[in-house]
């Protein structure tokens, strides 16, 4: 399945996250502004937003200062 657009460039901005392996609160906050900027999360937005989300929560990203 393709991606939409902005689920595309939400994935590109997880993914950056996941190869750190740490985020910013700005570059989180920045994720879910994107996800939420048209008014509807899709599901393929909602996939990767739980996988970050996931992530965060088993400690494989970590929130850092900025």
């Amino acid at each position: 399945m393709k991606l939409s657009s902005s689920a595309d460039k939400l994935r590109k901005l997880i993914e950056k996250a996941i190869e750190d392996q740490k985020i910013t609160r700005k570059e989180y906050d920045k994720i879910l502004q994107m996800a939420y900027e048209d008014g509807h999360v899709d599901s393929q937005e909602q996939a990767l937003l739980a996988e970050l989300q996931d992530m965060i929560e088993n400690k494989m990203v970590k929130f850092v200062a900025s």
